[in-house]
């Protein structure tokens, strides 16, 4: 099959890094191909008619010749810059969290529209949610689903029998919840609440629109992220870099905090 000289199509930025004296080597995934590399040939001059168009998390309608060892950007127009995310740390540190573990789950020209329509709404979501940590986790098992390592959480993993409700433990290993009859079936099986069983459960079965209505208190949330935090580092055998920022980001916020609190409050 003959590949056509030049070809288009709507991207996100994942990421990018510089290349040469003005251009920037870009990492994008396309509506259309998949993720794919690509040259913004003067991308870093500030009169380059590119510039604002390709900078990270941009959702832009791009168009690219074929290289001989890369494609090459030749156009870009912004179809949705998601301002929001540049103007708070907290946000762009999710923001980024989000292409990461995209990144991390995908191969070079393997098209998958779903994930490119779940990453486009997420970073909508991030720019206007009450609860990013509540966008967060719902992302996370949208994608884990896509991707085909939708964790089980309506029946046990080792033994098959349906999940009561009380507390359970959640194997990272075997995919999914683990009843307590069984959870030394995986001795690094975590423990997790009932509640946190039925509030992954209604993430993983009802739309944004209905999940967006939740208000869920910070330590159900926590745990939430825990738990999946800890499935993903497994499947991918590699700690997230956006995770650990964040993680820093709460530790000086706490320690900030603790510093303007009046002695005695």
């Amino acid at each position: 099959m003959i590949r056509e000289r030049t070809f288009r199509s709507e991207a996100v930025i994942l990421r990018r890094s510089d290349f040469g004296e003005a251009d920037r080597l870009l990492t994008l995934f396309t509506h259309d191909f998949g993720k794919i590399q690509a040259i913004a040939k003067g991308a870093r001059k500030p009169q380059s008619r590119k510039t604002g168009h390709v900078e990270l998390f941009m959702r832009s309608k791009c168009f690219f010749a074929r290289g001989r060892d890369l494609n090459i950007l030749t156009q870009a127009e912004m179809v949705n810059g998601y301002a929001a995310l540049r103007e708070d740390l907290v946000k762009a540190t999710y923001a980024s969290y989000a292409v990461e573990l995209l990144d991390r789950f995908t191969v070079e020209e393997d098209k998958n529209i779903q994930l490119y329509d779940l990453l486009a709404n997420t970073l909508e979501r991030l720019t206007t949610a009450v609860d990013v940590l509540l966008a967060a986790r719902f992302y996370e098992l949208r994608l884990l689903s896509i991707a085909g390592f939708q964790p089980r959480l309506f029946h046990c993993a080792a033994c098959g029998e349906p999940i009561e409700d009380q507390d359970q433990f959640f194997s990272a290993e075997m995919g999914g919840l683990l009843c307590p009859a069984c959870h030394l079936s995986d001795r690094q099986a975590r423990p997790i609440t009932a509640v946190a069983v039925k509030v992954l459960r209604y993430l993983q079965t009802r739309p944004w629109e209905t999940v967006a209505h939740l208000q869920l208190k910070r330590p159900l949330l926590h745990e939430l992220e825990q738990i999946l935090h800890f499935y993903l580092i497994h499947i991918l055998e590699r700690n997230l870099t956006s995770v650990d920022f964040l993680h820093r980001l709460r530790q000086e916020a706490a320690l900030f905090t603790t510093f303007e609190t009046p002695s005695g409050q």
